[in-house]
């Protein structure tokens, strides 16, 4: 469904990828770990073109993207939870999820969509009236997810999701990214530091090391590799 070929981002002298490669397949949770710094967000930053690649490929149901703006990308149905939550603070939460529908005229559909969310998310439904900025961070991440489910998206691609959390909101958080794909079918790209839990439930992983894919496998097989559990999972997970 998405497709990264040979890409490579330079930050002024600095290769920050350096020719990684790699496959989402359609309905499936694609975890990138690794440490801080090795180009996991560069990676998302690239795809939702808020930098531009320097060399390589991004295809999309078969159609190169490289030319496409970040608002184009959007409204192919390729949406980024970004790093932080990132939530409208001065806003209420309903109001939040309103504006991630900013693309769409259906207002029929996206009163559906909001009720959708809802029923994902019943602590969003009991403060929808609240101002975004008094929630937990759990409760902003789960509205930072609602609100890019109101796109509609078909390919949820989220940073660091379990960042900042305690652990027992990081056990939500990964277990309705599970359910959003299982449900709703949605295509899931998952950068994560937390090795452990986005391995357990990746289809498929791969593992980066300063701007380079170093390991790929299957979720499970990763999760399992000696390597990757002595220079990740003891750290990170």
């Amino acid at each position: 469904m998405l497709t990264i070929e040979n890409l490579y981002v330079r930050y002024g002298g600095i290769e920050a990828l350096r020719g990684i490669s790699m496959q989402i397949p359609e309905g499936k949770i694609v975890t990138l770990v690794g440490a801080n710094g090795a180009g996991k967000s560069t990676t998302l930053r690239a795809i939702t073109k808020l930098i531009t690649p320097a060399l390589g490929g991004i295809t999309y149901k078969g159609e190169s993207i490289m030319n496409c703006t970040t608002q184009d990308i959007v409204k192919k149905g390729i949406t980024l939870v970004p790093e932080g939550r990132r939530v409208f603070a001065d806003l209420t939460v309903e109001e939040n999820l309103k504006i991630g529908a900013y693309t769409r005229k259906d207002q029929s559909e996206i009163r559906k969509d909001i009720d959708y969310v809802n029923d994902i998310f019943p602590r969003l439904k009991e403060r929808k009236n609240q101002l975004a900025g008094t929630l937990s961070g759990g409760e902003q991440q789960m509205l930072a997810v609602g609100r890019a489910l109101m796109s509609k998206p078909k390919v949820l691609m989220m940073d660091e999701p379990s960042l900042g959390l305690a652990p027992l909101v990081v056990k939500d958080i990964f277990a309705i990214i599970k359910e959003v794909n299982e449900k709703a079918g949605m295509t899931i790209l998952l950068i994560e530091q937390n090795a452990n839990a986005a391995l357990k439930i990746a289809d498929y992983g791969y593992v980066m090391e300063t701007g380079s894919i170093g390991l790929e496998g299957p979720g499970m097989d990763l999760l399992n590799n000696e390597q990757v559990k002595e220079l990740y999972l003891g750290k990170i997970g």
